[in-house]
């Protein structure tokens, strides 16, 4: 088809459409650094400006406090919420977390083993998150929630999706990374009161691969691909 036959059943006239191959995206000329901020978010949720800054550097950046000060209040990154949760195991980075029960496990059905991840989808102008509850068993997704923040409530939501969608048995384990999404004390508190075992890996860590691995590298894949399929909803 010609541009003019495609416009023409758009609905747009031809100069609108050549307009908008030309006209930058409102914002684009901080879309990068912002895509690198959002990816230290996902990995230090904890993370204020000094540490972001000092990271950014860190990574090659050459950026100012004050810049990335307001990319992540335009972001919705600050001030994410620290809250108690129970103390179960030592880690090597200071904070309390719970043992990894997934790596052992072999899997026979669904619900015996849940595997929770986030991650973030780039729009032309700005960031929205995505956090997913896969089967590990089956690979499939259920649960899922979508939000501009990464306050505690997109967990909860893909968790709460989850659990209207399957009615867990006594021995089901929740597996997922120590963010503090998952370690918080609503997130914790949800899974205790359906009777489900907390799980969780350790970051970088060589020696707490084996199966858990692998099912977290699973659940980052699925929600990596369904983000692509709701990437092509969101955008025009």
């Amino acid at each position: 088809m010609s541009v003019g036959e495609m416009c023409s059943l758009a609905g747009m006239g031809r100069a609108g459409y050549y307009r908008f191959l030309t006209t930058p995206a409102a914002g684009d000329k901080d879309i990068d650094l912002r895509d690198a901020i959002q990816r230290i978010a996902l990995e230090f949720p904890a993370y204020g400006r000094p540490r972001m800054t000092g990271e950014l550097h860190r990574r090659g950046w050459q950026v100012g406090p004050n810049r990335v000060y307001r990319l992540m209040r335009e972001d919705n990154l600050l001030c994410l919420r620290r809250r108690k949760f129970v103390v179960t195991t030592n880690s090597n980075h200071g904070r309390p977390v719970y043992p990894n029960l997934a790596r052992g496990m072999v899997l026979t059905g669904i619900d015996q083993l849940w595997v929770a991840d986030i991650t973030y989808i780039r729009l032309e102008t700005e960031f929205v998150y995505l956090a997913v509850v896969l089967d590990a068993y089956s690979r499939r997704v259920i649960g899922w929630a979508l939000d501009r923040t990464l306050q505690d409530e997109l967990t909860i939501a893909a968790l709460g999706m989850a659990l209207e969608r399957r009615i867990p048995t006594p021995g089901l384990v929740h597996h997922s990374d120590r963010g503090v999404q998952y370690a918080s004390q609503d997130y914790t508190d949800l899974l205790k009161s359906r009777g489900i075992t907390i799980s969780m890996s350790r970051k970088g860590n060589p020696y707490d691969k084996a199966y858990a691995s692998h099912c977290t590298s699973s659940a980052h894949c699925v929600t990596t691909r369904l983000a692509g399929t709701l990437f092509e909803n969101l955008t025009p």
